[in-house]
């Protein structure tokens, strides 16, 4: 199979986007515009009939100083992985990304290694010697991903680190997702542990309503979102950041990206914002108030997204990401916790993937990274 590679346009880009299943909400074009501090470049595989069989987004990043980049497909590009001649694939955008300047390539293959069910995970919580998802063994394990990571190797891309929960500008390595397809919502409740269950029923019963918030409503998710940073020592995006997201996701697709809020007398006490590309939706960003635990509101919130994207027909809940630790000490453990009380599974991807176009100037950005 001959391929092709060249620049398309983000009509194309789109149309192919639409084509598929469902593919990240990184590797949409208007990603790029929410990501304004790169460039950016719609690259399309082409088969001998000219018909577009892949696609990807990269974002640039320039070097201080000089005009040199690093380009980034974030959980793309959008291809066949599982493609014996990976190799007719990947040659071709190196040669196109090094002629654009590019002295390094990092890429995030939308690949699956591993699934563990929250069984498995609870089991692993409960067992001293187990500190991390990875010493648990796995529910279902993807051999052909293996493989996958085989021919990278042997092509030359390096294994990222890993980005443990995924903060900052790396993509997580671990999700937790809540599979969708061929299961009834009645299902999906039972898969909830019962902890879960008690607290949407509490939420319910105090009377706690989840409503869809609007553009103008930014302002006030932005608040709680900034109570929550500062609670959890985390430093938060601009509300302009929210605003520009919200733009040019909801302009290429109107139903892109989405704003919940749980209310209780009135009052806001948590909020959370929804992606949504095909069959595949995520809750993106989360934030809560200090005062109203008590009434549960994110269950209650979590619940209704659910239920939503069950009625868009979605085929997976994504919770996006987590840390592989079990250990009860470790300060991203509560998220891990919260998360396998949907039922669902922790999935583990190939993660990120580098590729030095230049060794010198890559290891010049390793070290200027470890810095920062």
């Amino acid at each position: 199979m001959s391929l092709t590679l060249r620049t398309i346009s983000r009509e194309q880009h789109l149309a192919y986007i639409q084509s598929l299943p469902s593919a990240s909400h990184c590797q949409v074009p208007a990603w790029a515009d929410v990501k304004t501090e790169w460039r950016s470049e719609n690259l399309g595989w082409f088969d001998r009939n000219g018909e577009l069989v892949g696609a990807g987004l990269v974002l640039y990043r320039q070097l201080p100083k000089i005009k040199r980049y690093l380009a980034y497909l974030p959980e793309g590009p959008v291809i066949n992985w599982y493609a014996p001649n990976l190799d007719d694939w990947l040659q071709p955008m190196l040669a196109h990304l090094k002629n654009q300047g590019a002295f390094s390539v990092k890429m995030g293959p939308p690949v699956v290694i591993r699934r563990w069910d929250a069984p498995a995970i609870k089991a692993g919580i409960q067992d001293p010697d187990v500190k991390r998802l990875r010493d648990v063994e796995a529910t279902h394990i993807e051999p052909r991903a293996f493989e996958v990571a085989d021919r990278l190797r042997k092509m030359g891309w390096q294994q990222g680190e890993d980005g443990g929960a995924g903060f900052g500008d790396v993509q997580p390595r671990y999700v937790y997702q809540v599979p969708l397809a061929n299961r009834s919502l009645d299902d999906v409740l039972k898969g909830f542990n019962q902890l879960w269950r008690r607290n949407i029923k509490k939420a319910e019963k105090a009377g706690v309503e989840v409503v869809q918030g609007r553009y103008e409503d930014l302002a006030e998710w932005q608040r709680l979102y900034e109570i929550t940073a500062e609670r959890d020592r985390f430093r938060p995006r601009p509300l302009s950041y929210f605003q520009r997201m919200w733009t040019v996701l909801n302009n290429e697709d109107p139903n892109r990206m989405r704003l919940y809020f749980a209310r209780h007398n009135g009052v806001n006490l948590s909020a959370a914002t929804m992606l949504v590309v095909g069959g595949h939706v995520w809750y993106s960003y989360g934030a809560s108030d200090n005062i109203g635990r008590e009434v549960r509101p994110s269950n209650a919130m979590q619940w209704r997204m659910l239920r939503d994207a069950y009625a868009m027909g979605a085929t997976v809940y994504d919770l996006r990401g987590i840390s592989d630790s079990l250990d009860e000490t470790d300060h991203l453990f509560g998220l891990i916790q919260f998360k396998v009380g949907t039922g669902g599974e922790a999935v583990e991807y190939v993660g990120e993937w580098d590729f030095p176009l230049n060794k010198l100037l890559h290891k010049a950005l390793d070290i200027y990274m470890s810095r920062r």
